[in-house]
């Protein structure tokens, strides 16, 4: 294994692109990776504090603040943009003992159960979809917010008051909107799984909009000039930078809390649905972030690394790569490939902007996209429709050296919020 930066290694399955920076190495063969994208990949790599090179994963798009599918090490500065405001952002699966035959002949049923177990939605109309449901949530979810959560963040906010206003501990066991969702799947020997994807909410998001205004500001006050003002960023040894690191581990530490209250939701729904037997589960689960950052060494330093939409895939590490609704999904394990600073995609990726999406396809495509799957075939879900995203066998088969396939799900069941 190399143990410092290298050029491309002649069995490489990474393209080279140069930038005014380190170099760009994206592991995109055979799937598009559109001229806007490289545009702000290229911005990041010119950041005079990135370790080595900007490694890109094959479901890259572009993102708000920095590329989606990008993982960027860092030396001394973290940019709070480039993490993003979905802190810890992520997803769970577990394996249950039952199969296709426990499961009801209809499924809609169950679809609807695990509706009402897991608040979803937006927090229109006064929140009512998403605000209380932590207290009716199995499992001492209460103990969870006083004993784990709470103390920390007392913490946080009286550093930060402004960060203490708006709803905290409510929206614990919330799923949110946009392309969150739980599933539930089959794999190739018929055994039921439980999957789903969501982050650290309201709290998240105001954390990280917090900080990634206050790194503005540090880059005014410096004057530092930028090739774009969402790569602004903290330096390592300042008070802001210890900060937001404690605070931005609160928030993935939520969101990892958030996705097991959520799962224990849905297999007591489970287990409460007519006709569905008695059954087990957590003899296989995995649970991974897919937007946070971490300390690590890679390449002889210890690094922060940022992982935007990328999954970390150490060697024998297990991780969740989700297809669109109606497609395949994946549990991987991990190569180590220390050329992706050890990571992998998040999913399958956007192959165009949601409102792109909703402009060109219509409820009877995205109903025969999905065909075979119970989920919602509206016009409000129009924008997460398969068409949407890239082909998932595409993404796998460009990340071959990245991670090996343990398990091919296929959904049946799709709640979106």
């Amino acid at each position: 294994m190399t143990t410092e930066p290298t050029d491309e290694l002649p069995d490489a399955s990474y393209d080279v692109h140069p930038s005014p920076g380190v170099p760009i190495k994206a592991w995109t063969r055979g799937v598009p990776l559109d001229h806007g994208a490289l545009v702000q990949l290229r911005k990041t790599a010119m950041l005079p504090f990135v370790h080595g090179w900007v490694a890109v994963m094959p479901d890259v798009h572009v993102g708000i603040g920095a590329t989606v599918g990008s993982v960027i090490p860092t030396k001394g500065a973290i940019v709070p943009a480039a993490v993003g405001v979905d802190l810890g952002c992520g997803m769970i699966a577990t394996r249950t003992t039952l199969t296709s035959h426990d499961l009801p002949t209809g499924l809609a049923e169950l679809r609807t159960s695990i509706e009402k177990a897991v608040p979803h939605g937006r927090s229109d109309n006064g929140g009512k979809n998403d605000k209380g449901a932590w207290r009716s949530l199995p499992g001492g979810v209460e103990n969870v917010w006083r004993d784990e959560l709470a103390p920390r963040w007392k913490a946080i906010v009286d550093k930060h008051k402004t960060l203490g206003r708006g709803a905290t501990a409510e929206q614990l066991g919330t799923l949110g909107g946009g392309n969150h969702f739980v599933e539930i799947c089959l794999d190739t020997e018929d055994r039921v799984w439980v999957m789903l994807h969501s982050g650290s909410r309201g709290v998240g998001n105001r954390t990280g909009s917090y900080f990634i205004e206050k790194a503005r500001r540090e880059m005014e006050r410096l004057d530092v000039r930028l090739p774009d003002r969402d790569l602004a960023y903290l330096t390592e040894g300042s008070t802001l930078f210890d900060d937001y690191v404690e605070a931005v581990g609160w928030a993935q530490d939520y969101a990892a809390w958030n996705r097991d209250l959520m799962m224990r939701a849905v297999l007591t729904a489970l287990k409460k649905t007519k006709g569905i037997p008695q059954f087990t589960s957590g003899e296989l689960a995995v649970s991974c972030h897919h937007n946070y950052v971490a300390r690590e060494h890679h390449y002889g330093a210890d690094v922060w690394v940022t992982r935007k939409g990328a999954v970390r895939a150490g060697a024998g590490e297990l991780g969740i790569i989700p297809g669109s609704m109606g497609a395949k999904s994946f549990i991987v394990r991990g190569k180590g490939n220390p050329e992706s600073f050890c990571s992998c995609s998040h999913g399958a990726g956007r192959a165009m902007s949601r409102t792109q999406a909703k402009e060109r396809f219509t409820l009877d495509d995205h109903r025969k996209a999905t065909e075979g799957v119970e989920c919602r075939k509206d016009k409000d879900v129009i924008d997460e429709t398969p068409m949407a995203y890239k082909d998932i066998d595409a993404v796998m088969a460009a990340q071959r050296d990245l991670v090996e396939v343990v398990h091919t799900l296929k959904q049946i069941v799709c709640v979106k919020g």
